[in-house]
């Protein structure tokens, strides 16, 4: 019992965070970015300006924070980029019928590259997805560890290899089904607030 009390608490944030980024998450993504960003920026520089007038380290400061600022969005760039190059990769492994040889690494190269441009495109779909789905595991394994599940503990821990998609379906087949279902469920809201609130911007 005292050592699943030791996980209640990131258990809470891991459900609590998982929601929002469910519901809210391309809501929230570029405030959150762009507030980490500034704030890790700020963290940073201040380690560098003991030694500087007070202007100059207050100026140094902010731009610390900015520039950590555009650091977390070219990460998230290269983050939405980086997801749909996979997406491609794995399209291509999957896709490809001769079981003795490997796919030609020119073609998963292109297929890689073409699915970051295609990422990129639509970037804010494939936010929505991943913070859909990204989300729903998140909060079902926060939901799950607060009710004392042995795997959900263990995954709260930063053991994530104890629970679906690391391991096979079979054996966790509750979880996946619950996973996909909160998942569409919430990218399902996500894509209705995104429709209702560009049909308002174009009223």
């Amino acid at each position: 019992m005292a050592s699943i009390s030791v996980h209640i608490p990131v258990a809470i944030i891991l459900l609590a965070g998982g929601l929002l980024a469910c519901f809210l998450g391309y809501r929230l993504l570029r405030i959150l970015l762009a507030v980490y960003g500034f704030v890790a920026g700020v963290i940073v520089a201040t380690l560098f300006v003991d030694q500087l007038e007070t202007w100059l380290a207050v100026l140094a400061t902010i731009a610390g924070g900015l520039v950590g600022m555009l650091l977390a969005i070219a990460a998230y760039l290269a983050g939405v980029a980086v997801f749909g190059a996979a997406i491609g990769a794995f399209v291509v492994n999957v896709a490809w019928r001769p079981e003795t040889t490997e796919p030609n690494v020119w073609l998963v190269l292109g297929v890689c590259l073409a699915g970051a441009l295609v990422a990129l495109a639509l970037r804010h779909y494939v936010i929505m997805v991943g913070t859909s789905f990204g989300g729903a595991w998140t909060a079902l394994i926060g939901g799950l560890a607060l009710a004392g599940n042995s795997e959900a503990v263990a995954a709260a821990s930063g053991d994530v290899q104890q629970v679906y998609p690391l391991v096979p379906a079979s054996t966790q087949k509750e979880f996946a089904i619950a996973w996909f279902v909160l998942g569409g469920i919430a990218l399902f809201v996500q894509l209705r607030w995104g429709r209702g609130r560009a049909r308002r911007l174009k009223e």
